[in-house]
């Protein structure tokens, strides 16, 4: 027997009004337009120079860029010119500021294969360059860890820990721990390298002799020993330790406790050991981390810095490296998501929410004084902020009609974009609209949060066809600006898009997100554990019903992966609600999905489980379908399986509903073909024209 919709019975309320105008056919601004801008996607600072370098992806078009104080004019040195889906990751400065290093292709999947959407020859390889960042051809390199004095490299191959003068020095084996290595960590003085030698179920933390060979191991335990960090003198090596478990299957509800983790020093040699931190039990002794090199921060002073979730939000706090109390570096409501430690050893800059809970802003803090200042504030969302030698802070930011780029702040006063204006395509500010933000109960009563975007030209009284967008993730959060991340900075300009093609559209921050706290991210029961995300979407649903700008009978669903699953979701459970839907590579069955990312997981191994995971699918509930959809997917996704879309499609069939499919043949989860996000944005907004603004 079919399972019972959980959704409330309000929802099958008629909802009645006048149908109003349909948007304007012309518009001010392309889908290409509102794509151009370029996006910074990584952004690094030299150690000893004052140097930056980032990567930009201009439609396709990836490339390396630097910039150099004082005056922080931006310039390519690396001149790729294809939209070839050819991945670059891995950015390394050397501490002198010289040269980049990066890598250049997507990382293979479980087959070996690297991503080739474009169906060329050159995609099979992975390629590391270095760049002098003066200028010049890229020459093939290695890719490693270089040691803080630049001279040498490590690097993990065929389970050995190697090294070799950098750039082109013999290899040496120095260690062959067994299971391997990773995490290599090289000491201040360049003597040693720590770390993490991955067993399954538990880990262990290793130092190993560069000059002799050798290793040792710091406290071998049953539990996960992970993040080193050393000393400023190199002498000890702080780590962090979490409790063994049963392994967890993803995208259920976990308990916001466990066996609380806690934070070791040892001394390098492995003769001395104390624990100088641990979790309180309850909020926050499950270890959860943020955007950063390392999640322990170790300053010149003796400082240890790092992540807790105590009280229920993701804060910094430190404790002496020598034990001792705890103590709050970042009061208030607000979630860290990046942090790094300043060349000079005493100063953490990170970028959080607080005061301001749909954006990000860059501070710093210095431990030993208690001091945390705020750097950027305003309209604009800023993240992943570095510092150079000499102070300033560079950081990569947005605002709400202004697209991603690098940014340095000269003296803490003058802002200089290193990368220059955003290209003459890309739309004026006075074509984009300022998202507001939004507070709506979902069907159970809990707060949501969202960004409303409103037509430019909305007459009083007029009521136009809506979008709610959904982000992937979960873990995840839309901001009252274009997004940190690619995905969503694409997603940010078509909702801009949908705005000024006359749709009411709607950013909804549902349940297991990021940004409002502990309890919001694990939220009892979502996902797979009994979807309590659906309430999330048919309250958006019904907020925008009630809307006086909204026409109820014309409101449509969009979203990727995670999105994906809630815009299924919300024409499975309220047809009556939502008209259309696209749904970007959604999970449909969760069974397959878990599977996916734990390949051992066998369904009938737990039959209850496997049920409700099911039970928690839109598949479940495929006969309640009615309302038309556009299924998009590239074959080579390593996030959702293409077998998702393809059983829905099958079932689509068999019930006669409504329904086109858009395939990318090799492409992956996060499109790395510029022209296919054109494509898939460009029949999305073709659907909803088809099927939102018919009388």
């Amino acid at each position: 027997m079919r399972p019972t919709s959980p959704v409330l019975p309000a929802l099958f309320l008629a909802l009645t009004a006048l149908l109003g105008p349909t948007p304007a056919d012309a518009q001010d601004f392309s889908i290409e337009d509102v794509l151009s801008a370029p996006f910074p996607e990584v952004l690094v600072a030299a150690r000893d120079a004052e140097v930056v370098a980032w990567i930009s992806n201009h439609e396709g078009r990836r490339n390396v860029w630097v910039a150099q104080g004082p005056a922080w004019n931006g310039r390519p040195v690396t001149d790729w010119q294809e939209d070839d889906g050819h991945a670059l990751s891995g950015l390394t400065l050397t501490p002198d500021g010289t040269q980049v290093l990066v890598t250049r292709g997507g990382a293979p999947n479980r087959e070996g294969w690297v991503p080739t959407p474009a169906q060329d020859d050159v995609g099979i390889e992975r390629t590391t360059f270095r760049i002098a960042t003066a200028g010049g051809a890229p020459v093939e390199t290695r890719a490693g860890t270089l040691s803080p004095d630049g001279r040498r490299m490590a690097w993990a191959e065929d389970d050995g820990i190697w090294v070799a003068d950098f750039p082109d020095g013999e290899p040496r084996e120095i260690a062959r721990p067994r299971s391997g290595a990773g995490d290599l960590t090289w000491s201040p003085d360049n003597d040693r390298i720590a770390f993490v030698s991955d067993r399954g179920g538990h880990s262990f933390v290793g130092v190993a002799e560069v000059e002799d060979g050798g290793y040792r191991y710091l406290d071998a335990s049953v539990d996960s020993d992970s993040e080193p960090v050393w000393s400023p003198d190199g002498d000890d090596v702080a780590f962090l330790r979490t409790a063994w478990e049963e392994p967890e299957l993803p995208f259920f509800a976990r308990p916001t406790a466990a066996t609380p983790w806690s934070i070791h020093v040892a001394d390098a040699d492995g003769d001395e050991l104390q624990e100088v931190f641990r979790a309180d039990p309850g909020a926050g002794s499950r270890f959860s981390g943020v955007n950063a090199e390392k999640q322990i921060l170790w300053t010149e002073d003796g400082h240890l810095v790092f992540p807790w979730e105590k009280d229920g939000w993701k804060r910094l706090w430190t404790v002496d490296a020598d034990g001792g109390l705890p103590r709050l570096l970042t009061p208030g409501d607000q979630v860290v998501q990046h942090m790094t430690l300043a060349p000079d050893g005493r100063t953490v800059v990170y970028d959080s929410n607080r005061n301001d809970l749909d954006r990000k802003h860059v501070w710093t803090l210095r431990p030993e004084t208690d001091r945390v200042e705020q750097v950027t504030q305003g309209e604009g969302v800023e993240w992943a902020p570095v510092m150079t030698p000499s102070g300033q802070v560079a950081f990569l930011g947005s605002g709400p009609r202004m697209p991603a780029r690098p940014f340095v702040l000269v003296d803490g006063e003058r802002r200089v974009a290193p990368q220059g204006d955003v290209p003459g395509s890309f739309p004026d500010a006075d074509e984009l609209v300022t998202p507001q933000a939004v507070v709506f109960s979902a069907t159970d009563g809990l707060p949501i949060h969202g960004q409303l975007f409103l037509p430019p030209e909305l007459d009083e009284g007029e009521r136009a066809p809506a979008v709610i967008f959904l982000h992937g993730g979960s873990r995840r959060q839309m901001l009252l600006g274009f997004h940190n991340r690619g995905y969503y900075h694409n997603a940010y300009a078509l909702n801009q898009y949908l705005a000024s093609a006359g749709y009411v559209v709607l950013a909804v921050n549902y349940r297991s997100g990021i940004g409002y706290g502990l309890d919001f991210r694990e939220a009892e029961d979502y996902g797979a554990d009994g979807a309590t995300e659906v309430r999330d979407v048919v309250g958006a649903g019904l907020w925008l019903a009630a809307h006086d700008d909204v026409d109820p009978e014309r409101i449509g669903l969009w979203g990727g992966s995670y999105g994906g699953f809630l815009t299924a979701q919300g024409l499975v459970h309220a047809p009556e609600l939502f008209a259309a839907g696209v749904d970007i590579h959604g999970v449909h069955d969760w069974n397959e999905g878990i599977q996916n990312f734990v390949p051992d997981y066998e369904p009938s191994h737990d039959p209850e489980l496997a049920e409700r995971a099911f039970e928690s699918s839109p598949l479940a509930y495929v006969d309640q379908w009615e309302d038309p959809v556009l299924l998009i997917h590239g074959d080579d996704d390593r996030n959702v399986r293409f077998t998702e879309t393809a059983r829905l499609v099958r079932e689509l069939r068999r019930l006669g509903v409504p329904h086109d499919v858009l395939v990318f043949p090799d492409e992956v989860h996060g499109f790395l073909l510029h022209r296919n996000w054109q494509a898939a944005y460009e029949a999305t907004a073709d659907w909803f024209e088809e099927w939102l603004e018919r009388d």
